[in-house]
């Protein structure tokens, strides 16, 4: 936990929070080692960073004296579009995005994507709102990416995906195409990533119908968990 997320629920004023919850408390007193005085590196959901110091330190609450004033790191600007991961690789998916800046992403069905794997307890929103908070503390950011279910891929790409890549250049990962991955953008991207296996043919033919260019990232054929990390840092 390299940043102490606070939540509204969390202000007692504009200038000072209180801790109550086992997670953050336990962090604090064991990791940090925490003791009255010290200054923690703080921020607030979806708004500004900076530090907080601790007033008050007991069995079940910290108290903080906050100043807020570093605006958070500048979002990768991209919509990612990512067919749905297996529920123990979404996990690890969702605070990898959180933590490389991602704010916009969109898990799609595809032919590949197991029906099982939409009734998984890792989509509740409250476990994916988990997972993104670990992600944000990880990379020192506070602006909580949005996160958007599609459980139909042709009326996905058909009648949402073309205003939602609008404006920008739109690539989808594909291992069979001569088309090398570009490198250090300066552009707003739509990114689409494929299951295990990659689009089959007709998914890559829709989406190159909707204004996707396939491109390829080498020889080595990647895990999506590894595949989305060595997308966004070849990329940005």
């Amino acid at each position: 936990m390299n940043l102490i997320l606070l939540s509204p629920e969390d202000l007692t004023s504009p200038s000072s929070a209180v801790i109550t919850d086992l997670r953050r408390l336990t962090h604090i007193k064991n990791i940090h080692g925490a003791a009255v005085g010290d200054t923690l590196k703080v921020g607030m959901l979806n708004g500004n960073m900076g530090k907080g110091t601790i007033t008050g330190l007991g069995e079940s609450e910290i108290s903080l004296a906050l100043d807020l004033t570093e605006p958070p790191p500048a979002a990768l600007d991209l919509t990612l579009v990512l067919a749905l991961p297996r529920p123990k690789m979404l996990r690890r998916i969702l605070q990898t995005i959180a933590t490389l800046g991602v704010k916009k992403l969109h898990l799609i069905n595809s032919y590949r994507v197991e029906k099982s794997y939409w009734q998984t307890p890792f989509l509740e929103a409250a476990n994916i709102h988990e997972q993104l908070l670990l992600g944000l503390e990880q990379g020192c950011d506070t602006r909580l990416p949005q996160v958007h279910l599609h459980k139909r891929f042709k009326p996905f790409v058909e009648d949402e995906l073309p205003a939602l890549i609008a404006g920008t250049r739109a690539l989808v990962a594909h291992p069979y195409t001569p088309n090398v991955c570009p490198s250090q953008i300066d552009y707003a991207l739509s990114l689409a990533v494929g299951p295990e296996g990659g689009f089959i043919e007709y998914e890559i033919a829709l989406l190159q119908k909707c204004g996707f260019e396939a491109v390829h990232l080498g020889e080595r054929i990647m895990r999506v968990e590894t595949a989305v990390p060595y997308l966004l840092g070849r990329l940005f």
